[in-house]
């Protein structure tokens, strides 16, 4: 492997937590379509496209529907979400993720995004980020679901880092097989049950620092 000189973020659930947003904008079509959807449901769309949550919504509530109504209610949603996210707030950045941002920086390590979320740059606009981030590569960007790896090959090439220099920081299983199909190293965020795969597991990137980065060199 290489000298680490670059590290890659999913968004939703490692550097801001919009999985309630979602939750209730799905919950909300749910309704609408005369079903409930609870959070345990809701853990089956993780990391998942918004096509590919919407179907699993609709096999829930037992609905099938054609094409073009399914982009339709996939519309919807997305803009029941925005209206939640653009109200955003500086405050909702999770626990130490602007302060080890800052730290690589600081320390001349290259940072990018990788999400899967069309909607990153606004989120990013409203937490006052986004000058943080070098290269910024989102669901506008690429063509191909995690645990594909190209989010996070397109972010190394991006930031002109070979894969083997990069560290992921992922909170989806999906997201750590993509990590480490594309030669990555990854730190996981969240349950060592579920995201064993990954070299390291914490809690948040309270728990991160430079130091403990360096050790998975």
């Amino acid at each position: 492997m290489g000298q680490i000189k670059a590290c890659l973020f999913d968004l939703d659930g490692v550097i801001v937590d919009t999985a309630k947003y979602h939750y209730i904008a799905w919950k909300e079509l749910a309704n609408e379509l005369g079903f409930e959807f609870s959070l345990e449901d809701n853990e089956r769309l993780k990391g998942v496209s918004r096509m590919a949550s919407l179907n699993i919504l609709l096999e829930i509530g037992g609905i099938t529907l054609n094409e073009e109504e399914k982009v339709r209610l996939a519309e919807k949603k997305n803009d029941n979400y925005r209206t939640f996210i653009l109200k955003m707030q500086p405050n909702e950045i999770l626990a130490g993720a602007r302060e080890f941002l800052e730290e690589l920086k600081a320390r001349g390590i290259k940072v990018a995004l990788g999400s899967a979320s069309k909607n990153a740059m606004t989120i990013l606009e409203r937490l006052q980020l986004t000058e943080l981030f070098e290269a910024i590569i989102d669901g506008t960007k690429v063509s191909e679901a995690k645990p594909n790896p190209e989010v996070f090959l397109k972010g190394a090439a991006a930031l002109n880092v070979a894969p083997s220099e990069c560290v992921v920081f992922e909170d989806a299983e999906a997201g750590v097989e993509a990590a480490l199909a594309g030669q990555m190293k990854c730190v996981g965020i969240g349950s060592p049950s579920v995201l064993g795969k990954a070299h390291l597991v914490i809690d948040g990137l309270h728990q991160m620092t430079y130091e403990k980065l360096m050790e998975l060199n």
